[in-house]
């Protein structure tokens, strides 16, 4: 890379050319040559993905991975290959506008101290309302269950300008994460064993340790489709994302509250599990969350040794309540209520 190009905008993709018809136009329309690279990072399609890119943007680079790594493999393989200051990872099924990249690293680079940071994510089919994946910014409860500003749970809010301010949150989505490349580095990269879903919340975590800020940059906004690789509804997505979870909690809580955390998660999996059957009549998901639970078990031994390399597990940038209690039992919808 032109050493002069400090940010790397890097779009990984599995079988999405359909994906990189409709939205790399706009990464190339709105992105400064001056200030980035554009490549795109392909897993081993054969839908003729990079056949369409070579094709179509012979100046864009392509990087061929030798297998298919998931979100966190492929990354991990692509982002070995380049050099910048900056690695802005962005789903293959996003759409960005005019100056997005620049909005967000004039922020980051006003204070060393931000280590990654995300932009406003709204819902591509209802542009009005914010996105599931990272709405403005993510959060994690003290049982490790993730929300957004503009999102809990199932309930999306309407954007109307309520969270357009500069915040400090604890997870940036990996719809279009951006990041310190030698933070990237010196925390670990992407876990590979989480393969795909929650593994930037992983990341973000062990840069929270690190005692680094993540921050949501509002005034840069994107639209994203969402579950371009794994349908929503998907039980494999719903495996992952409950395995992946427990993964995460159990590698970065503090050791003095695991065993309380694993327990009172049994319940509320189980619940979860219980309410899943109830709504479809069918026992595919809760297959998906036994499975899921099974394993994590498994994975513990693992689990262990990774824990060794995280030096400061902390839950002091916690939502320090439940929740499951304030969106279920509280009624309360709206990240403002909390």
């Amino acid at each position: 890379m032109n050493q002069e190009k400090k940010v790397a905008v890097v779009i990984l993709g599995w079988n999405g050319k359909k994906y990189l018809e409709q939205f790399l136009p706009s990464v190339v329309q709105f992105t400064s040559q001056n200030l980035c690279e554009i490549i795109v990072a392909d897993n081993c399609s054969t839908d003729g993905s990079v056949e369409f890119v070579k094709a179509n943007y012979p100046n864009i680079r392509i990087i061929q991975n030798t297998r298919n790594g998931g979100y966190a493999g492929g990354y991990n393989d692509a982002l070995k290959q380049i050099d910048s200051k900056y690695f802005v990872l962005l789903n293959q099924d996003v759409e960005v506008t005019e100056n997005w990249v620049e909005k967000v690293i004039d922020v980051m680079e006003t204070d060393e101290n931000i280590a990654a940071a995300q932009p406003k994510l709204l819902a591509f089919h209802d542009r009005e309302y914010f996105e599931y994946a990272g709405g403005a910014g993510g959060f994690l409860d003290y049982m490790s269950y993730a929300f957004c500003r503009g999102r809990i749970f199932e309930t999306m809010e309407k954007d109307e300008g309520q969270y357009d301010d500069v915040k400090e949150i604890f997870w940036a989505s990996g719809a279009c994460l951006f990041i310190r490349s030698a933070l990237y580095k010196s925390a670990g990269g992407l876990d590979e064993d989480f393969f795909a879903h929650q593994e930037e919340i992983d990341l973000c975590w062990r840069i929270n340790s690190m005692n680094y800020k993540i921050v949501c940059v509002p005034q840069a906004v994107v639209y994203h489709v969402g579950g371009g690789s794994l349908p929503y509804g998907n039980t494999r997505k719903t495996y992952l994302n409950f395995r992946n979870n427990l993964m995460m909690m159990f590698k970065n809580s503090p050791a003095g509250t695991i065993l309380f955390k694993i327990f009172i998660r049994m319940i509320l999996d189980g619940l979860a599990a219980v309410n899943s059957v109830v709504k479809t009549k069918g026992f595919a998901e809760l297959n998906a969350i036994l499975k899921a639970h099974f394993a994590f078990y498994v994975s513990i031994p693992s689990l262990l040794e990774k824990r060794k390399a995280i030096k400061h597990k902390s839950s002091a940038k916690l939502f320090n309540k439940s929740i499951v209690w304030a969106y279920f039992v509280q009624r309360k919808r709206k990240f403002s209520e909390l």
